[in-house]
């Protein structure tokens, strides 16, 4: 197998977003795709990652050389189904909002689909889906010193964009490929569960993450750690009772956190008080969430 190396562009350097600085965050995402190049294309021109590794079996795309996605190709995979357990978006986030209504702008021009539009109060939101139909938020924080609390729950809303005063003053640039800022990371990902309260097992009493909202009905949680407004969504709209997510099925491979090496002890401890089965190598843990779901936690300094 052939595997070829691409020098990212140079960094510039720039303060790191309130997500990612977080002692537990999102390090990456692994998808499982049907068309390899299609998707690698996509991730790379229209989301404006950089193409680190590639190979005839995977695409490793990130940015300022660190990994953030990669692409594994599965041709004969069965469809992801919205009614499993799985992927409801991966979001990622714009270092500020004035990169977000530039690419919106880019988007635009070029023709990109959306899915909605969203002020969640905390951040500005864009929804579409990849060509594959994996769900993708791409969104820029409000400062967090302006979020809104109510003990230790964050308030959130889904309320309309104002996508004039996004896009206000900014240059028209519609040039493809897209370049996506540095500082451009993974912000959250937002899961498809079968139980709520069997996520929040997961995610809070192993994982490490804290409550940040919950809506009344239970349908949906947000968690997080370090007071952001979540690092895991996860829903049932589609996919209550959801069991065991097939190992044959494209869409969510796994999900990465980075993980402050002095957490890690206490995240081995949670582990072997709920009976979870995971191994370790090297500097990675890896676990399963309820639904089969591969999550790896890899320590961070």
């Amino acid at each position: 197998m052939s595997l070829t190396t691409v020098e990212p562009a140079a960094a510039q350097i720039t303060r790191p977003s309130f997500a990612v600085t977080r002692p537990i965050h999102i390090h990456s995402v692994a998808l499982r795709v049907r068309d390899l190049s299609m998707m690698t294309a996509f991730y790379s021109q229209v989301m404006g990652m950089d193409v680190l590794l590639r190979s005839e079996s995977e695409s490793v795309l990130g940015k300022d050389g660190e990994t953030l996605l990669t692409l594994k190709s599965r041709p004969s995979d069965e469809p992801d189904d919205g009614r499993s357990a799985g992927l409801f978006h991966t979001a990622f986030l714009m270092p500020d909002r004035a990169s977000l209504g530039r690419w919106l702008i880019f988007a635009v021009k070029n023709n990109v689909p959306f899915t909605g539009f969203s002020d969640h109060l905390v951040s500005e939101a864009l929804y579409l889906d990849d060509p594959e139909g994996n769900g993708i938020e791409v969104y820029a924080d409000r400062a967090p010193e302006s979020w809104r609390w109510n003990g230790d729950q964050i308030a959130m809303a889904t309320e309309r964009l104002d996508i004039d005063s996004l896009v206000s003053g900014l240059p028209g640039d519609s040039t493809m490929p897209y370049v996506a800022p540095t500082g451009f990371r993974i912000g959250h990902v937002h899961l498809r569960v079968g139980d709520t309260a069997k996520a929040e097992d997961f995610y809070i009493k192993t994982a490490g993450l804290d409550m940040m909202a919950k809506i009344p009905d239970a349908s949906a949680i947000f968690l997080a750690n370090g007071r952001y407004h979540h690092h895991i969504g996860a829903n049932v709209w589609r996919s209550r009772g959801a069991g065991m997510r097939s190992e044959k099925m494209n869409g969510l491979d796994n999900l990465a956190f980075s993980v402050s090496e002095p957490l890690m002890d206490g995240l081995r401890e949670r582990l072997r008080a709920n009976g979870s089965d995971f191994h370790e190598g090297g500097d990675t843990i890896e676990a399963l969430d309820p639904w089969g779901t591969r999550v790896k936690f890899v320590s961070a300094v």
